[in-house]
């Protein structure tokens, strides 16, 4: 057992550590698999195949599970570390103390979103992209997008995904008009709000976040940490509520082979969703 902390109550010594085990992950090539991993499970409504990753009722058991295999591959460079958790409705400007030079490093400049501060800096000579939609070879933000601003989730937006009272609904992807997982998710068809939740923090973001090769900012592992605990605190708050769809949908939904209900494997781990809906006999967060 061990505990995930609020990247606000890291020690300068925690933050060192798993700045340090994140880069020996990348010294090693390791990094570019976990990164390769979410690219290849992006898969959209539109495209053909299992959806596992996201727009889909998986999205959250399948980023729990995710999270535990980037964990464990610190653990084994440095026992010691866990994934901290950025409660972005609270740590909600460039100002927050991840974005400083010890920690993540800060936002892009403007002519091209490179990101020069901190330990993921390209100049620093330890971080370079491998595996991203562009060519390019450093990293990229756009922390809070100037040109056009948006603001991060607040704490009522999140209020809105917290109070839905089932887990998910039909047509089980990103165009689901109620249920907990699409509105935390944040897909949403509201042309004045495009982006709700974990899809405008990547928005907010902005650079290496916007993609599916959005794990090359290394700020994606504290993002879906908490996301990982709001489906925690959602369970509480909802203990009658499960996981759904509970079966396997029918021959004839066009969901069929695509959504994976509760006792399907879900790729690449052939793991079930079942054997992800509780986590405390593994971690604990400090909420």
């Amino acid at each position: 057992m061990y505990i995930r902390k609020n990247q606000r109550n890291l020690t300068s010594a925690e933050k060192k550590r798993f700045v340090n085990a994140v880069l020996e992950l990348k010294r090693r090539g390791e990094y570019e698999d976990f990164v390769g991993l979410h690219t290849d499970f992006y898969n959209s409504d539109g495209e053909g195949g299992p959806r596992a990753g996201h727009m889909a009722p998986s999205f959250l058991p399948w980023h729990r599970r995710m999270l535990l295999e980037f964990e464990g591959a610190l653990q084994r460079v440095d026992p010691n570390v866990t994934v901290p958790y950025w409660d972005w409705t609270t740590d909600n400007t460039p100002a927050a103390a991840l974005w400083a030079e010890d920690f993540l490093g800060g936002d892009g400049r403007a002519r091209d979103q490179q990101v020069l501060t901190g330990p993921f800096a390209y100049g620093g000579g330890h971080w370079t992209i491998k595996g991203g939609v562009t060519e390019g070879k450093f990293l990229t933000r756009n922390l809070g997008r100037p040109s056009a601003p948006i603001s991060l989730p607040s704490k009522a937006e999140l209020a809105s995904a917290m109070d839905e009272t089932v887990y998910d609904a039909a047509p089980w992807d990103s165009t689901s008009a109620s249920g907990f997982r699409n509105r935390l998710e944040g897909w949403t068809s509201d042309r004045e709000q495009p982006w709700l939740n974990h899809n405008r923090v990547h928005r907010w973001v902005g650079g290496h976040m916007l993609g599916a090769s959005s794990p090359n900012d290394p700020v994606f592992w504290l993002h879906h940490a908490f996301v990982d605990l709001l489906w925690d605190r959602w369970q509480q708050k909802h203990p009658k509520a499960t996981y759904l769809p509970r079966t396997r949908l029918p021959a004839d939904d066009p969901q069929y082979g695509r959504a994976i209900s509760l006792e399907e494997p879900m790729p690449p781990w052939d793991v079930r969703p079942s054997q992800l809906l509780d986590h405390k006999n593994l971690y604990r967060y400090d909420a």
